[in-house]
């Protein structure tokens, strides 16, 4: 029924149902129309029915509770009405996900854009919104919802990201500027700086300051700040993580660090892309850090301040060479800092202009003539002083994850670590702070307390390297170097607390003197007998799945479901399916959302053409194009190739995404943290196989080889709309997933592999499947069931590279380190089960205990505690001792005969004279 009326205002009121004849819905709209003149921003569009709708992120409908009844004589003449007025081609507008049939939705495409031609609705303070009539959402350009200004005041920007130091020029796209507009960017909502307008009308705003990393909001004025009307966002992203062609370059920067030490002096070099710099002639700036106030105190703050310039007027040809000399003035005084190329228009030190920086490093080549004369003496005096700051402030070790066993694990646990890019063995293994080791990893997540990070680093063997054994060992960290959320302060600004408290510190100690103990008594090296192994489980193919405890099925239903929820961790992903095509009754996976707490919302979907990934945060699509790692609200996303995404969580949940020939595999790694609390098609994680399937609704799955109760088993867990994380940005998400049930009813598929002789691709199965271990049923199932070769191989290799992927993360056993006897040493640096340690003494030592100990199953040395002593030889000193005893009788018994005769002889003369005499 069709019903007019007069509204609040000057205009019609219409009020609106339409039954569905094939799924007996109805659905109730009220409208509010002015006249076409008139510039209206108060209509009202709502719509409700007797189910559920999607209540999807970016929904633009509107319950309203109105009484109407069924005619559809008055939905053909609202047709008419609106067609007249707004034109026929508003029938094929797109319409917003729900559960409407097509003649409805067309309905309602007709009246939204009747509206929205004639409402004045606009995105200006609105983007990522839903208007009533038209939309300012991420969605809207591909559902074709867009409000006529969305894209002048929802802006993107190029480039989208650049340096923390700030200085980046970038383009406000598609919006246009007056030549007279004075543009005022405002990141954060409090840091401003001075954009302008080009020849061409384009916005341009530089980039700040700014202490922290990741996707800052951005509002744009053009009228000098008075209203900020354009909003967009900005990349903001740590120095060692930016591409090199965004900064400038220190040419042999080990010399740059060094200079002043023995043997290393001569001129410095810098180079830099003088498109960075929009100037003919440039200023070579030295800005330096620090860090005041007291430590974990209210007062901590991280300060840059604008030092002193190298060159004025310099022209900007890329390079520039000099001859270093002590700082004067007292600037010799900052340890830490990075040189910064602007123009020489520009003041001397102005904040936020557009430059290029090179990275933050130790400023030797500027210190002061004491350094020069002699840097050992300098730097033992300064490892003291950290030294007995260190005593001062909190242990932060005892909270830090322990580290990975070995580089297999290391690389393999990627929802806890990552490649730390100072010692990369994908880049050549240029380990500069780690000699000895070919790859480190970071723990991704901080410290919850002291924000502190975990850092572990491995030698050609795979084994962990110990500080105890190596300067290039392991070494936890006081401030994390990528930072920490809400970052701004230390020790959570991104890079430099690091440098301050983890890395100065090593030059001073280790690198520019020879005093290690003192750094490595407060960074000792953790190992890893606490480490535990995360489970891993994956999706693969047609589409097949291994659980967390190894429970292997298919589940090739169509629709939209959840592989993992966790309701203790508050972690939801969820996993849709789509027909392989729309003759052959199989599916694959296509997309994966996922949220934890109140994450974003991350989704990893199929590209079309199904030749790369497209990830989308918050259902805005991200570009990799510039960036490989993303800072996100509460999560982390790292995409180094378009067919490859890793997102981690900070419970240590991570989800790696591989496209493997044009299919998606999609492989989930958890913590034991997760133990006991996960359901899904992924199974409950708890070690045992036999309870791994459970419905939904709690009923265990009896047969894990009945391929019907395994589909029930699966549709059980499709999505609610009220729970679903996944974007329908399009006709056919709409149609396929938002209008129909979540799981398709009608869609059913092959439960088995059919056996012909006569297949013309049976060889070709038997060729690319064997070797396949157990996989290849899975092989087989995708070529001949599927009927696509190619699916099939990619299915052989996903499975492999899950074998794989268990076998790098199966626990070891560690005995923990063993340390050398006291006037001995010893070889072997390896403490897991199996290894052996020889123990020895130096010379004038004699060894007491097992001169070999090996790392037994139980986590225990085999042998006695080694010490080495002085010798002992009681015997001879015994006999010695005799013999001395004897050999003192005989003198003194020789002495006293000698006496006697002596007093004999003198006796016998005296009488012989006597005797004369008489």
């Amino acid at each position: 029924m069709i019903s007019e009326a007069a509204a609040p205002s000057t205009g019609l009121f219409y009020s609106i149902n339409a039954t569905d004849q094939t799924t007996d819905q109805t659905f109730y709209l009220d409208f509010t129309h002015t006249s076409p003149s008139a510039q209206c921003h108060h209509n009202v569009f709502n719509i409700t029915n007797s189910r559920d709708h999607c209540n999807q992120p970016g929904d633009i409908w509107s319950p309203a509770d109105v009484s109407t009844s069924d005619s559809s004589a008055g939905t053909e003449l609202l047709k008419t009405q609106a067609a007249e007025e707004c034109g026929e081609d508003a029938l094929d507008r797109q319409t917003h996900c729900g559960t409407m049939d097509r003649v409805t939705a067309a309905l309602f495409v007709l009246l939204v854009s009747c509206v929205c031609r004639t409402s004045g609705q606009t995105c200006e303070g609105n983007c990522g919104e839903t208007l009533n009539v038209c939309s300012c959402h991420p969605t809207c350009t591909s559902l074709k919802t867009c409000c006529t200004d969305y894209k002048d005041y929802c802006v993107g920007v190029s480039p989208y990201s650049g340096t923390s130091f700030g200085g980046t020029d970038f383009i406000v796209l598609d919006a246009t500027f007056n030549q007279s507009s004075h543009v005022v960017c405002r990141f954060n909502g409090d840091t401003n700086t001075v954009g302008y307008v080009d020849e061409n009308s384009r916005g341009h705003c530089i980039s700040p300051f700014l202490f922290e990393t990741g996707w800052i909001p951005l509002h744009i004025s053009s009228d000098n700040g008075t209203t900020f009307s354009r909003v967009g966002s900005w990349l903001s992203v740590h120095t060692g993580k930016l591409d090199s062609k965004f900064k400038a370059t220190l040419v042999n920067s080990t010399k740059w660090q060094y200079y002043g030490t023995p043997g290393v002096g001569g001129s410095l070099e810098m180079t830099w892309n003088t498109s960075l710099v929009r100037a003919a002639r440039v200023n070579v700036e030295l800005w330096g850090y620090r860090e005041t106030g007291e430590p974990y105190s209210a007062n901590w703050k991280g300060h840059w301040e604008y030092l002193y310039s190298l060159s004025k007027d310099q022209p900007n040809t890329g390079s520039f060479s000099f001859l270093p000399k002590p700082a004067e003035n007292g600037f010799s005084s900052w340890e830490l800092g990075s040189l910064r190329i602007s123009s020489s228009s520009y003041t001397d030190g102005m904040w936020n202009v557009q430059a290029a920086w090179t990275e933050d490093h130790a400023l030797a080549w500027h210190l002061e003539e004491k350094f020069r004369q002699n840097s050992t003496v300098w730097a033992l005096d300064k490892c003291v002083a950290w030294d007995q700051l260190e005593n001062k402030l909190p242990n932060f070790l005892s909270e830090v994850i322990d580290c990975p066993c070995t580089l297999a694990q290391a690389r393999a646990d990627t929802g806890r670590f990552h490649t730390d890019y100072g010692c990369d063995i994908e880049k050549g293994s240029v380990c500069t702070y780690h000699p000895g080791s070919v790859h480190c990893v970071r723990a991704i997540q901080a410290s919850p307390m002291y924000a502190a990070g975990q850092q572990c680093c491995y030698d050609s063997t795979g084994a962990q390297v110990l500080t105890a054994d190596s300067i290039g060992g392991s070494t936890p960290d006081r401030a994390h170097d990528w930072g920490s959320p809400p970052f701004k302060r230390p020790p959570r600004i991104p890079g430099q607390s690091h440098w301050v408290y983890d890395v100065l510190s090593f030059y001073y100690c280790c690198l520019w003197s020879d005093t290690c103990h003192f750094y490595f008594k407060h960074r000792p090296s953790s190992d890893c007998r606490r480490y535990q192994s995360p489970s891993s489980a994956v999706v693969f193919g047609d589409p097949h799945f291994i659980t967390f405890d190894g429970v292997s099925y298919t589940f090739n239903g169509k629709g939209e479901y959840t592989l993992v929820t966790s309701a203790e961790k508050n972690l939801t992903i969820q996993g849709r399916t789509e027909s392989v095509n729309e003759t052959i009754k199989a599916t694959q996976l296509t997309s994966v959302a996922m949220r934890e707490a109140s994450s974003d919302v991350i989704e990893v979907r199929l590209a079309t053409g199904h030749n790369g990934l497209q990830v989308l945060q918050n259902q805005r699509t991200l570009s990799f194009t510039e960036q490989s790692w993303m800072d996100l609200h509460g999560v982390f996303v790292f995409s180094p190739a378009p067919t490859n995404v890793t997102v981690m969580f900070p419970t240590g949940a991570g989800v790696e995404v591989r496209l493997i020939e044009g299919t998606m595999t999609t492989t989930v790694l958890l913590p034991e943290a997760f133990k006991d609390s996960t359901l899904g098609l992924l199974g409950k994680m708890n070690g045992d196989a036999a309870d791994d399937l459970v419905l939904s609704n709690g009923q265990l799955v009896r047969d894990h080889s009945d391929p019907e109760e395994l589909f029930s088993f699966g549709a059980s867990w499709a999505v609610y709309n009220a729970s679903a994380l996944f974007t329908y940005d399009s006709e056919y998400l709409l149609d396929t997933y938002c209008y129909a049930p979540r799981h398709d009813i009608t869609f059913i598929p092959v439960f088995s592999v059919p056996v012909s002789p006569d297949d013309p691709l049976g060889e070709q199965a038997s060729e690319i499947c064997s070797g396949a271990g157990e996989g290849a049923q899975f092989c087989r199932f995708d070529i001949l069931v599927g009927r696509s070769p190619r699916m099939g191989n990619a299915t052989r290799v996903s499975y492999q590279n899950h074998i794989s992927l268990v076998a790098d993360l199966e626990p070891v056993t560690s005995c923990g380190w063993l340390s050398p006897p006291d006037n001995g040493h010893k070889e072997g640096t390896t403490y897991l089960q199996g290894a052996k340690v020889v123990l020895s003494c130096n010379d004038g030592y004699t060894l007491k205990g097992s001169a070999e100990r090996v790392c037994q199953e139980g986590g225990q040395w085999s042998g006695k505690e080694t010490s080495c002593v002085v010798p002992s030889n009681v015997a001879g000193i015994v006999a010695g001792s005799v013999i001395g005893a004897l050999a003192l009788i005989v003198i003194i018994t020789t002495i006293i005969l000698s006496s006697r005769k002596q007093k004999r002889k003198a006796a016998n003369a005296n009488l012989t004279g006597t005797s004369e005499a008489f």
